[in-house]
């Protein structure tokens, strides 16, 4: 039998590399790879658990929610609520912050979440997953554990990307598989369910600067700006148009799917402007979609902008922010960026 290395081995190394982190931080990621699996177990099991199908409400976006969503939601927030690694909580599917409840001990980091992307393909057995985000609180970066006090502001979560300290996303596809970084690199962990254990089996991830694959929903391309439509044009025209090479097209209505592919073998991923999101700011949330699927995505060498600026480098002004995102190789990112930024001149 291979004894790989699991992922409380793997994050107890890497926490050593981390300033000011101490098991605090290794206890927390352990909660959220536990949630994860607990998740994994729900989609896998959907038909046969009756969770499947909508749950006839809505999320604060206005977005219809599945079964799965809610109680998705509600495994990320009772794996991490008790164990005094949190200040507090953010979620797609919430308003507000989420409050450590009173009584239980607080910590020193905070923890944003999509519990489960693409979830509008659960129903048909398409690859969904959930992405989160992990921050130091300000104020309680060297705070003791605390038993109590004040709840932790809104303002507090409003934190530009590159003050992230570990992002990651678990896939629920074939195998389940849960990949992160800390700001060393990407590594992909894949649950083995012989053992209840995730194993190391994709490690120091890299993306081709070069592809010839791209993603994005053609539905709407008549809404998108000039330069967008430009890049797709480009890439439509193949070998006889002037990028000199066919490309190919991939949508899965799904960001770690999308992500996970362009992990895994290259591509670029669009959810540019267009006119039908311009008085939202954009289609996928800044702070526990895009800044997290950033981080990866530039620890892995790829980059992600909004077609015109690094998205880690955005100033948050609320936790349920839009932006437009571009990610994937960085020489196609690059020239989708570098056509954003002729219109503009």
């Amino acid at each position: 039998m291979h004894l790989g290395t699991t992922l409380t081995q793997f994050i107890i190394e890497e926490q050593r590399h981390i300033a000011g982190a101490t098991g605090e931080f290794t206890g927390l990621l352990n909660d959220v790879a536990t949630a994860c699996k607990m998740i994994s177990n729900g989609v896998n099991h959907g038909g046969l658990l009756g969770v499947l199908g909508a749950a006839g409400t809505e999320n604060v976006q206005g977005e219809d929610q599945k079964k799965m969503d809610v109680i998705s939601n509600e495994i990320f927030l009772k794996r991490n609520e008790w164990a005094g690694h949190l200040a507090a909580m953010a979620s797609e599917e919430m308003d507000e912050v989420y409050q450590i409840p009173e009584g239980n001990p607080r910590g020193k980091y905070l923890l944003m979440f999509d519990p489960l992307d693409g979830s509008s393909n659960i129903d048909v057995n398409v690859s969904v997953g959930s992405i989160f985000s992990i921050l130091r609180c300000p104020g309680n970066e060297n705070a003791e554990v605390e038993q109590s006090g004040r709840p932790t502001p809104m303002e507090a979560f409003l934190q530009p990307g590159v003050k992230q300290v570990c992002a990651g996303y678990a896939l629920y596809g074939p195998s389940t598989m849960l990949v992160l970084t800390t700001g060393r690199g990407v590594n992909g962990f894949t649950l083995d369910p012989n053992v209840g254990e995730f194993v190391l089996t994709h490690e120091n991830m890299t993306i081709p600067k070069d592809t010839k694959e791209f993603a994005i929903n053609m539905s709407n391309y008549r809404f998108w700006e000039q330069p967008v439509r430009r890049y797709v044009d480009e890439c439509l025209a193949g070998e006889t148009g002037p990028r000199g090479k066919d490309f190919n097209m991939r949508w899965v209505a799904s960001m770690v799917a999308e992500v996970h592919r362009i992990l895994t073998r290259g591509g670029v991923f669009m959810y540019p402007m267009d006119e039908k999101l311009r008085e939202k700011g954009g289609k996928l949330r800044l702070m526990y979609e895009a800044n997290p699927m950033a981080f990866i995505i530039e620890q892995a060498g790829g980059a992600a902008t909004t077609g015109h600026e690094r998205i880690m480098e955005l100033q948050p002004q609320a936790i349920h922010q839009r932006v437009p995102v571009v990610l994937g190789s960085k020489n196609e990112v690059d020239v989708i960026t570098g056509y954003h930024h002729a219109q503009a001149a």
